[in-house]
């Protein structure tokens, strides 16, 4: 998966480009300079036939121009130059005879032996008195260019692109580190960790450093509003629920008065009861502030989940019956390791199974499990109802602070149940997820696998 990823990245594929586009100027220019050496050295070897051939053409006549044949080939080698006179009555003289086969023609020495002549030539052949004359010239030079520019192809271009494409890939891969820096800060800044940053990243003075800068930028401007905003919303949680728990107590002395009437006693106890709902709702506020301010990191140990979840199936199976719901619990059978806060767990599941029973009809069914061993190797809880669920569209939004779906409004609770749940799966670096089961909401969280180091 690594390795795909490195040479799907943006570095290594330009470098890949750019040394491919280097080997094929290089091929094309390698190329033409060939062909441009090869044409007049063909030229001039084609050149030098035709002026053979045109003192051969002065001969008066057969017989003379066999002699003159017979003269040459003497003295010429026919590795190197053939000359080649069949006359009219089918007698060949000079220094090889060409013989036709299927792949065109093969000269024979006319020496003791007849050895067969390798090689290949430029050849010019005209009738003269009659006869057929062929005149012939070896075409080693042009071999030999040819040989000189593939050991230039081989031992020069060849080394050189490899030599380029090792240096591009290094490069590429460095700067894809730097890219992966980039990278990993932006995915910590995504999920809500406003305290990543990307720091120094090494090298130059480029793009990808100032990139960083600005990253490092945006993430402190970030945090310091977040923080701002969480310090604000913590503020007025915290300053209002002091009086509120003092106006809780005056309307419980309200109600508790002998001669109060009747209208106004209920009137009392259904404001206290608001008013102990909007301690609950601050209250929850101010944990989800500490939730994710990190303190809570301080008391994590290693916890059953499955424990935990028998646990709170146990305490809220009173609760189900009460309310005609279905509670099944369905953990696994052995141990599920995680690291964690046990209290904010517990919370985890004690909001989970509340929502579920609150926002689904008496009758329905409500599922706990707990399993282990997924893709990523770590273990995962899952609470499902069959109740009318989250309509798709939503599913992100129920997260936010305060938000309630309109069929739910005239149910109770504050909007904050999710917005806590999800507080703590960050805090644990779990992933939650909403789906669909079919009917009804399937809540599941998955936390990572418990690394060496922590599990010690």
């Amino acid at each position: 998966m690594a390795a795909r990823r490195i040479w799907s990245s943006t570095p290594v594929r330009l470098s890949l480009a750019l040394v491919a586009l280097f080997a094929l100027v290089s091929f094309a220019s390698l190329t033409i300079t060939y062909y441009v050496i090869r044409t007049p050295l063909e030229q001039s070897l084609r050149d030098t036939l035709n002026q053979e051939m045109a003192g051969f053409r002065v001969v008066p006549s057969a017989s003379a121009l066999a002699s003159l044949v017979r003269s040459q080939s003497q003295v010429t080698q026919p590795e190197k130059r053939i000359i080649s006179y069949r006359l009219p009555n089918g007698v060949v003289v000079g220094n090889a005879a060409l013989i036709a086969d299927r792949e065109g023609y093969r000269a024979i020495s006319l020496s003791p032996g007849s050895a067969s002549i390798e090689g290949e030539y430029f050849t010019l052949t005209e009738v003269l008195h009659g006869g057929l004359l062929t005149i012939a010239v070896n075409a080693e030079p042009v071999a030999a260019l040819r040989r000189i520019f593939t050991r230039v192809f081989l031992f020069s271009l060849v080394p050189t692109t490899l030599i380029a494409l090792g240096g591009a890939l290094v490069l590429a891969r460095r700067s894809q580190r730097r890219i992966d820096r980039l990278e990993a800060a932006l995915n910590r800044l995504a999920r809500g960790e406003f305290a990543a940053r990307v720091g120094p990243i090494g090298g130059t003075e480029d793009d990808l450093s100032r990139i960083g800068e600005q990253i490092d930028a945006m993430a402190d401007e970030l945090e310091s509003k977040v923080a701002a905003l969480r310090q604000v919303s913590s503020d007025i949680a915290h300053d209002l629920k002091t009086p509120i728990q003092r106006l809780t107590v005056l309307l419980e002395r309200l109600g508790a008065m002998a001669d109060l009437p009747e209208p106004a006693a209920r009137l009392a106890d259904q404001a206290r009861a608001e008013a102990e709902a909007m301690v609950r709702t601050f209250q929850a506020l101010l944990q989800i502030a500490q939730i994710e301010g990190g303190s809570p990191r301080a008391r994590f140990a290693r916890l059953d989940l499955s424990a935990l979840a028998r646990t709170f199936c146990e305490v809220y199976e009173p609760s189900a019956e009460e309310t005609g719901h279905q509670l099944i619990c369905a953990p696994a059978d052995g141990p599920l390791p995680v690291l964690g806060d046990k209290v904010l767990i517990g919370q985890l599941f004690a909001n989970l199974i509340e929502n579920a029973l609150r926002h689904t009809p008496p009758g329905t069914e409500v599922r706990v499990r707990t399993g282990g061993g997924d893709d990523e190797g770590g273990v995962w809880l899952e609470v499902s109802d069959t109740g009318p669920g989250i309509p798709a569209g939503e599913r992100e939004a129920v997260f936010r602070r305060l938000y309630r779906l309109e069929s739910s409004r005239t149910t109770p609770g504050s909007g904050l149940g999710l917005s806590l749940v999800r507080a703590i799966a960050d805090l644990h670096d779990a992933r939650i997820e909403l789906g669909d089961n079919g009917p009804g909401l399937r809540v599941a969280i998955r936390f990572p696998p418990i690394g060496d180091r922590d599990a010690a």
